[in-house]
Order: structure tokens, then sequence, then C-alpha cells
């Protein structure tokens, strides 16, 4: 097997998302999987993990995110981008990290765009 650059896996977790493809997501989660939102709430383990997405895939068919840019250090990604979806609060401009393990994602971040959260992340 091949190694794969992890801004390549974080894109392609990312287009699963916006495909609303939980099998494509579960391909790229590893089994301890951990999803953080921007409140700092999170789901723990694949399956919760999935069973997550699908519900707010359900909640939010319209929901998709455009990253501008990628770039990662070592094992983490970080991304810049923006969230469009019909739902206000789920709409604008966004920050992500992902952390790959190999060929998977273990953990999965978004944060709200902030000039500290900018700081914290090195993001010029």
């Amino acid at each position: 097997m091949s190694a794969t650059e992890p801004t390549a896996v974080a894109a392609r977790f990312n287009d699963s998302i916006n495909r609303r493809d939980v099998a494509g997501l579960a391909a790229l989660m590893s089994d301890d999987h951990r999803f953080i939102d921007a409140e700092a709430n999170t789901v723990s383990g694949k399956q919760a993990c999935l069973a997550a997405w699908r519900g707010f895939f359900d909640a939010f068919p319209d929901y998709r995110n455009v990253f501008t840019t990628l770039s990662a250090t070592d094992d983490v990604v970080v991304i810049v981008g923006y969230s469009e979806c019909a739902e206000p609060g789920l709409a604008g401009p966004a920050l992500w990290t992902a952390t790959i393990d190999g060929e998977v994602v273990t953990e999965w971040r978004v944060y709200a765009d902030t000039p500290e959260t900018r700081a914290v992340l090195g993001i010029g």
C-alpha cells in the first residue's frame, strides 16, 4: 500500500461529506475516530460518528464544505474554507483540522474562523 499525502486523505473525507456518502466516510474513519464540533462537543467511535453523520445529512441535505487551502504538518491537516447550507448557523467561514493515520482520519474537528483560532492553528 502506498502512502497517501495527509491533505489528500482529508480532501477525500470532505468529498464524502459533500456527497453525503456514509460508506465513503466509514472507509476513511479509524475505529477510534473522533468528531469535535465548533462548540467542542465530541462524538467518539466510528459507529457513533457514522450515526451522527446520517442524522446530520438527513437534517441538512444541502450542507457542504468548500476548502480554499489545506496544509499539513506531519499528520495534522489545517484547512481554511467555508460551509454552505440553507441553515444560517451552518453557513459561512470555518476552519478544520484533520488528524490522519496512514489512509484514515482519526479526528475531524471544526472551528469557528476567528483571529484567535487562526493564531493557535498557525494560519497567517
